[in-house]
């Protein structure tokens, strides 16, 4: 079991389902919708799943063991030892640490260390039943912060199909005709809900589930994580932004494009092509041994030269006011951040660089494309073009 070391003493101790939690799907590679332990014993991986999951956890998983649930359910009930006060904790996870606690005796494992998200409940009863634990670091697995070449290949794919729904909502925009004001699609109102549900279609079809979809025009781009809602309208800025997470492997893709469907001001023409020369700027740093802390300062500093003030007015902010990238993988948002506090990245990292611009009344633009980082730079990992306007 490859593991990075860590100050933190203890064999890995999860539970959780593998659907919603990165670090089990990690651990394992292995798909399941409820949750399950998993240890580490001495390089080992081992899971304890039930009947209905154990032949396919056998077959399919990369755990070292597989146990039958089951059959430890049964070792608890005759398990005559009353090791917790019933009244500490509710019987599932009264019965779970009773089980941890025998599985660490007979797999030679003297404490463990377990995410910081970890069920409390459980936490609280494998204190009780004398399980030692510590509490791991905020990367728990931290050998995933560096992409395997295999990793770096499903993030690519991921990205594929990124570029694939913002494609779909550029046909349907190019093929909207503007009326009063407003863009109608097949003879009627265009709306983000529209565009939404178009890409998610197109994306389940290639493979992959895109969830809150990002379609907004106007003011409601200005807020970042704004999904869109109710008509698209001409001369507008248009933010579309894709983060699919395909299905048989759980990596995610994350792009962002900005669209207008009409005729642009000249001060929507120089927000783009700012907020695209910031991100150009951004990748020409990105390389093994630079901290992502240089990266985002790059990107602030030409904005602050350019004229595009940070400011804030009743606690709501305009100008660029978030970090200029975040890690992917299993996660839509992991380590490392390209940010005011950023580190150092390595070679295998895998990060986003998406600088944005945000003004109420004139709109908001943000770009965002993925690359992997590399002794001599930045290898790019999505690929589509930058062609804005829309007529």
């Amino acid at each position: 079991m490859k593991r990075e070391k860590s100050s933190i003493q203890g064999e890995p101790l999860l539970y959780a389902d593998s659907e919603s939690n990165s670090d089990m799907l990690h651990f394992g590679n292995f798909f399941a919708p409820d949750p399950f332990i998993a240890f580490g014993a001495q390089g080992r991986r081992i899971a304890v799943v039930n009947a209905l999951e154990y032949g396919r956890a056998v077959k399919a998983s990369r755990f070292d063991e597989v146990l039958l649930q089951e059959e430890w359910i049964e070792k608890v009930r005759l398990h005559k030892s009353p090791v917790i006060t019933p009244t500490t904790s509710n019987s599932r996870d009264n019965d779970l640490a009773v089980m941890v606690r025998l599985l660490a005796k007979a797999f030679g494992v003297r404490q463990f260390v377990v995410p910081r998200n970890f069920p409390a409940g459980l936490a609280f009863a494998l204190t009780q039943a004398k399980v030692k634990i510590n509490i791991g670091e905020p990367e728990f697995f931290p050998e995933r912060l560096v992409k395997q070449d295999a990793e770096v290949a499903a993030i690519r794919k991921a990205n594929t199909i990124s570029a694939l729904g913002i494609r779909t909502a550029e046909k349907i925009l190019r093929a909207a005709e503007i009326k009063r004001g407003k863009l109608f699609y097949q003879k009627r109102v265009l709306t983000s809900e529209y565009l939404q549900n178009a890409i998610a279609v197109a994306c389940l079809n290639a493979g992959a589930l895109a969830r809150n979809t990002i379609a907004a025009g106007g003011d409601q781009a200005c807020d970042p994580h704004c999904v869109g809602t109710g008509p698209l309208y001409a001369n507008q800025l248009i933010i579309v932004d894709v983060f699919p997470r395909v299905v048989r492997t759980g990596y995610y893709g994350d792009m962002t494009r900005t669209f207008l469907k009409g005729r642009a001001s000249d001060a929507q023409s120089k927000l783009v092509a700012t907020v695209r020369a910031a991100q150009l700027k951004a990748i020409g740093k990105i390389k093994s041994g630079v901290t992502g802390a240089r990266v985002h300062a790059e990107v602030v500093n030409y904005f602050n030269r350019e004229g595009y003030a940070t400011t804030r007015k009743d606690k709501v902010y305009q100008g660029f006011f978030h970090s200029t990238g975040h890690g992917l993988g299993l996660d839509i948002h992991e380590g490392p951040s390209v940010g005011p506090k950023s580190t150092r990245l390595r070679s295998g990292m895998v990060v986003t660089v998406e600088p944005g611009l945000y003004y109420p009344g004139l709109g908001a633009v943000r770009i965002e494309d993925v690359v992997c980082v590399t002794p001599n730079g930045a290898e790019m990992l999505s690929k589509l073009h930058y062609r804005w306007k829309l007529r």
